[in-house]
């Protein structure tokens, strides 16, 4: 339901690829609520999805950037307060990207030039991102950044490989800047830790159909929707949450707190 919880404010979505993302399902519902957006992906995902229409029906410009890049990072961020009419009040980072996994690279054995690679793109961006947009002075009092996280942070999931340690990194960088960001100019940062979703990305973890299968089971309201984890976006952007910053927020239907589960026995 659009109440206008985002009347007025403007941000920069990263990583809408396809209807599937969570990206693309939380652009949709920042517009919904009344915020202006730029959109961004790095130029092989442009190609390779079809932002432009997610673009067409938001009213959205596109501005391509390589999340690793200083220099995209800049003309991005430059950009997109001439676009949007000044500076941001939102940015969600919705990255990630495993070479080991892709080429699915067992986890004992992993290419570490490729793990490094991961890094990068998956976590050290964000960290990126939030030195531009503070170097820049580009965040409004009170703003909100967000990235998307898993559970995988802290506990095992062997298949998941070193994306499992990317979050952990991506989780600290959101605590350390989260300080910096808050003693600044108030801006709140947080990661969500979202249910098992059936994205492009996603779905390419070995194994992901049965996870996905066995987390709905275990948990109590079942896996959280990308549709979902876009409504919780548009709160964290909202000025309902000013006072939640550098947390890792659960956002899984309840699996976190689970132990066993009687009806996964029977799967």
């Amino acid at each position: 339901m659009a109440n206008g919880l985002l009347e007025g404010k403007v941000g920069i979505i990263f990583g809408a690829l396809d209807e599937k993302s969570i990206a693309w399902q939380t652009a949709l519902k920042c517009h919904e609520q009344g915020a202006k957006i730029v959109l961004t992906n790095a130029p092989v995902a442009l190609r390779m999805g079809g932002i432009q229409d997610l673009a067409d029906i938001i009213g959205a410009e596109v501005i391509p950037a390589d999340a690793t890049s200083m220099e995209d990072l800049d003309n991005l961020i430059v950009k997109s307060q001439e676009i949007l009419g000044g500076k941001l009040d939102f940015i969600l980072h919705s990255i990630g990207m495993s070479i080991n996994v892709r080429k699915k690279k067992e986890y004992t054995d992993l290419n570490h030039d490729w793990m490094l690679k991961t890094f990068d793109i998956s976590a050290i961006s964000f960290h990126k991102v939030m030195q531009t947009a503070m170097k820049l002075d580009a965040m409004n009092e009170w703003g909100s950044i967000v990235a998307l996280s898993y559970m995988a942070a802290q506990r095992v999931f062997p298949d998941y490989s070193e994306m499992a340690e990317s979050k952990a990194l991506l989780e600290s960088f959101a605590r350390s800047f989260g300080y910096h960001w808050g003693k600044k100019s108030k801006v709140r940062v947080n990661t969500i830790s979202q249910s098992p979703t059936m994205t492009t990305a996603g779905s390419g973890v070995k194994g992901f159909s049965d996870f996905y299968s066995y987390s709905d089971t275990m948990s109590p309201l079942g896996n959280a929707s990308s549709q979902a984890c876009a409504d919780y976006c548009v709160t964290l952007f909202s000025d309902l949450t000013r006072m939640v910053t550098m947390q890792n927020l659960l956002h899984d239907g309840g699996f976190s707190s689970m132990g066993m589960e009687p009806d996964v026995l029977s799967l």
